[in-house]
């Protein structure tokens, strides 16, 4: 493994580096990685969600380095990310995902090295290839790139339109193993992606799973086909997932209306250029009364403040994440024949909502699940180009993830939270140093948050 970094950070500062020498440096009989245990998945039993702590199931640990099969790649990764599905693996909620990768076990002798004792978690790497399994042509070791989280094998009719809908898709390192959070990951040659030659390792590896995700939820023709004009409201417009769709909004011409929960998430809503911004906590809105009751009232208010912020119009979309805390209210805001497009539910699956605003408003509720490669390909050229920005806020070393997966369950970050994992600090990575100038201010806008 040091010969694979010493190899990459000799490369440091050259704006077109040679790597295909890692292809003759030995493959590591194992590597450390970031895990959960089969045999503690029920170590928080009897406690509340809120209560599970993540660095006490997130263990790092050696593992042996799986055999590719073909149209596999093995990555050294750089840099990885959190996203919230390690907080739901961590947890063992809503199930544990050892039952992931026992039914992707089943389908043949090739995933059955998916089902161990162990699963190594992460949905996000930038890294380096080392090696391609055979059948693969368009990768080759050296290659500096990103990798996004749709796992699929295609061999099914459903997937060959939309391969979100291939019914054995999956998502990397939550239903699979072999995750992002670690020194080596194994992806499918068709999760790389061209590394963003202008930003760092750890900037590159925070935007894949959500800037993708709010891609296809507001752009593409399978979620919103947001278009110029629309008003968009998005909540927790300054998370993870929220700052990518805010500069979504904006790039696309449409008007985002941005709710967060504190005057600082406020600010970074504003330095992105959102002009409307809702400060949920000092409006002090209560959208459920009790544990079993919502508040219509609350709904009402919130649209009265919507409409008093752009001169009278309901949103044309609502961006849905948090889920069973705030969907009643969205389904009852948007406009008549709006939309309503929802991934995540952070806050909860099960979802209550009046169906009378929704079916008497003719009004749709569109489900969004992360992105196929055409969609996570495009997202990947907007940040490549500088035209979409990371919104990476604070960076732990491997050995922190279990703490910085706690700060993403407590939302005590902004933006992204980054993982360093073979890079030995930050700030390393950049290719095209002039790129990355123009936009130095816009990169860094989350960080110190």
């Amino acid at each position: 493994m040091r010969d694979i970094v010493e190899t990459i950070m000799a490369a440091e500062g050259s704006t077109s580096p040679d790597l295909s020498a890692l292809g003759r440096i030995p493959v590591p009989p194992t590597y450390r990685g970031v895990v959960v245990r089969a045999d503690e998945t029920g170590m928080f039993e009897g406690l509340a969600t809120s209560d599970k702590d993540p660095r006490k199931s997130l263990h790092i640990q050696d593992v042996p380095t799986p055999e590719l099969a073909p149209g596999e790649a093995l990555v050294a990764v750089m840099a990885s990310a959190i996203n919230y599905n390690t907080v739901w693996t961590s947890i063992f909620e809503p199930v544990p995902t050892f039952a992931f990768l026992r039914r992707y076990g089943k389908l043949s002798a090739i995933t059955k090295r998916h089902e161990l004792p162990y699963q190594v978690v992460g949905s996000d790497a930038a890294g380096v290839v080392l090696r391609v399994g055979a059948g693969v042509s368009k990768w080759r070791p050296g290659d500096e790139v990103v990798a996004h989280c749709l796992s699929v094998e295609l061999e099914e009719a459903e997937g060959h339109d939309d391969t979100m809908l291939d019914p054995e898709q999956r998502i990397w390192g939550f239903e699979t193993n072999f995750g992002g959070l670690a020194e080596l990951a194994v992806v499918k040659a068709n999760q790389l992606m061209p590394k963003p030659r202008h930003l760092t390792w750890e900037e590159a590896a925070c935007p894949g799973l959500v800037n993708s995700t709010a891609y296809r939820q507001l752009v593409s023709h399978h979620g919103a086909a947001m278009k110029q004009g629309d008003v968009v409201l998005i909540w927790g417009a300054s998370g993870g997932l929220g700052g990518y769709a805010t500069q979504y909004v904006l790039n696309g011409g449409g008007t985002p209306v941005c709710v967060v929960s504190s005057p600082e998430k406020a600010e970074l809503c504003r330095r992105m250029g959102a002009e409307l911004v809702i400060d949920r906590a000092a409006e002090g809105f209560r959208f459920w009364s009790d544990e079993h009751t919502q508040n219509p009232g609350e709904w009402k208010r919130l649209g009265e403040l919507i409409r008093s912020l752009t001169g009278g119009r309901d949103p044309d979309i609502v961006f849905e994440h948090p889920g069973r805390e705030t969907f009643g209210a969205s389904v009852y805001v948007a406009r008549r024949g709006g939309t309503i497009v929802t991934c995540a539910s952070t806050s909860g699956f099960q979802h209550e909502f009046d169906n009378r605003y929704l079916w008497m408003n003719l009004k749709r509720i569109i489900g969004s699940h992360f992105a196929n490669y055409r969609e996570a390909w495009e997202a990947n050229r907007l940040i490549s180009s500088a035209r979409i920005h990371p919104t990476l806020s604070r960076v732990y070393p491997l050995e922190q993830t279990g703490q910085a997966t706690l700060d993403v369950q407590r939302n005590r970050h902004q933006g992204k939270v980054g993982v360093r994992c073979l890079a030995p600090a930050e700030g390393l990575g950049v290719r095209d140093p002039e790129l990355r100038a123009r936009h130095e201010d816009a990169i860094n806008r989350f960080r110190g948050e």
